[in-house]
């Protein structure tokens, strides 16, 4: 299949390394489906090694979710690998993919060896790894700055171990296209075992050339690409799925007929999906995916768009799943209009869904007047994607102005108890902060909090999104309302109660310091 760019998702475990947005293994495999049916090849959904939660939410993936290759990562320990298999053994169509650190940095500084003996070390781990699972992936970690001849003589040995996937990572995003083409054009003519693996690119953007690096390496060869939804991942992200797949579709003429198979319909869902749950917004202006991705304000746009949309639309909105046309509900729209509209955004809900959206629909249809499909969407996904609820907010009432106190009452149900609690502060949402804290019995450390219109017009939803940190972790939430201070107290208390979530799984998990210390993460030697 030299015609084949198979795309590699690792949402799950690189994209989910970015502070604040780990999820439950429920959001895991919901996500994972839904990468299932936007048709990707493979889904690294974890690293199963790094802690017992991580090994079931990746088992989970693996056992529920059918199509794509599973896989998860592990370093190039023999236990590590031993979790991986045990996590993933049970999909149909199981891969291990482990690495190690190839450049003289890392071989120095990180395991302070020389190559000779790393070069040995990546030989042993993929005959271990073969003999467990046909499906090998192998990655010379900082390829980009790993020495060429040296790289070279890992790849042509690994390969020859038995991995059947080399990827060439450009760990922390230090090269530049140029230079990514011509390692890969290099790197295939001096390794003709490579012939028969499939090599692979995983670029980071930390100097926002992710995207540009990984379609380099594929116009020069490379035939699998290590991507994220929205772009997210370690520091500044990972190349961006929805940028590879669609530039590959769009630029036939560059890429040479190449395809990738991804259905690209359900890229606006997925790319919904995946902020929503890990609590990350989407950049306004990101690409394919972000709000004014195809939105037109400049007449002459406007003007050209009317007459012929080749003008200024190199990529049509319905072909990501973005809805072509706008339309408005009343509350007089009936919810047969509302599951019309709502299933021509892509959405299939359960009655129990669609009642629950309607519910809120009214409300919000009686605050507005109109609602817009931008509106309709904000409901959908709160709906599909709430947190479980321990702390529900019931009533607020907000003091503020320039010469009074802010102050804040809440009304917050925890289980069949309704607490009130009042409390001032700086303004109202520290004032409503502090209530929701007493009522809690804890204090948080607010470590970032952001407040985006998310629709248009006076009467907009707002959308608020918090982290808070706890003992070291961070937790984050979202909500969205026609008020803000409404949309950010939610928000606080949906941070919450993924905090509470994470502290009865934690005390659920304890099943015994042996089955503790077999998934304990491993050092490396």
């Amino acid at each position: 299949m030299a015609d084949k760019v198979f795309i590699f998702d690792t949402t799950l475990r690189d994209g989910e390394q970015v502070p604040g947005a780990k999820l439950a293994r429920d959001q895991k495999v919901e996500i994972a489906r839904q990468l299932a049916v936007l048709n990707v090849d493979i889904i690294e959904a974890g690293f199963p090694a790094s802690s017992p939660g991580d090994f079931e939410s990746v088992q989970a993936v693996a056992k529920t979710v059918k199509g794509p290759v599973i896989t998860g990562l592990a370093r190039a320990v023999k236990k590590d690998i031993d979790t991986l298999w045990e996590a993933v053994k049970v999909a149909k169509r199981p891969r291990i993919h482990t690495f190690l650190g190839t450049s003289d940095i890392h071989i120095q500084k990180k395991f302070r060896a020389d190559r000779e003996k790393i070069l040995q070390w990546c030989v042993d781990t993929v005959k271990y790894a073969r003999s467990l699972c046909r499906d090998v992936e192998f990655s010379t970690e900082d390829a980009s700055r790993t020495d060429f001849e040296y790289l070279c003589r890992t790849v042509d040995a690994v390969v020859k171990a038995g991995a059947t996937t080399i990827n060439i990572p450009d760990t922390v995003g230090y090269a530049t296209p140029m230079e990514m083409a011509d390692r890969v054009r290099r790197l295939k003519e001096k390794v003709p075992g490579l012939d028969h693996a499939v090599l692979s690119m995983h670029c980071h953007d930390d100097l926002g050339m992710a995207t540009a690096n990984t379609l380099a390496g594929i116009v020069a060869g490379a035939r699998q690409a290590e991507v994220t939804v929205n772009g997210i991942g370690e520091r500044a992200g990972n190349a961006s799925l929805e940028e590879v797949v669609m530039a590959i579709r769009t630029r036939k003429d560059i890429f040479g007929g190449l395809t990738t198979g991804v259905n690209t319909k359900e890229i606006a869902k997925t790319s919904r999906m995946v902020s929503k749950l890990m609590g990350l917004p989407i950049q306004r202006n990101k690409a394919i995916v972000g709000t004014n991705a195809f939105a037109h304000s400049s007449g002459i746009h406007q003007d050209g768009i009317i007459k012929d949309r080749s003008t200024y639309e190199i990529i049509r909105p319905e072909d990501v799943g973005v809805t072509a046309h706008t339309f408005t509900l009343t509350a007089r729209s009936g919810r047969a209009a509302l599951k019309h509209h709502i299933s021509g955004m892509g959405h299939h809900l359960s009655d129990d869904q669609l009642a629950e959206i309607y519910e809120t629909f009214l409300v919000l249809a009686d605050k507005k007047k109109e609602v817009m499909v931008e509106d309709l969407e904000i409901l959908v996904q709160d709906t599909l994607f709430k947190v479980p609820e321990t702390y529900k907010l019931v009533h607020l009432q907000i003091l503020s102005g320039t010469k009074a106190t802010p102050m804040a009452a809440l009304k917050v149900q925890r289980f069949n108890e309704v607490i009130e609690e009042a409390a001032t502060g700086n303004g109202p949402i520290d004032a409503a902060y502090k209530c929701i804290e007493r009522i809690v019995g804890r204090n948080f450390q607010l470590i970032d909090f952001g407040l985006n219109a998310v629709t248009s017009g006076q009467d907009a939803i707002g959308e608020a999104r918090v982290r808070i940190r706890s003992n070291g972790t961070i937790f984050s939430g979202g909500a969205s309302s026609t008020d803000i201070i409404e949309a950010a107290i939610r928000a606080y208390l949906s941070a919450i109660n993924r905090w509470v979530a994470a502290e009865a799984k934690t005390k659920t998990g304890k099943k015994g310091a042996a089955k503790k210390a077999a998934m304990a993460p491993i050092p490396v030697p």
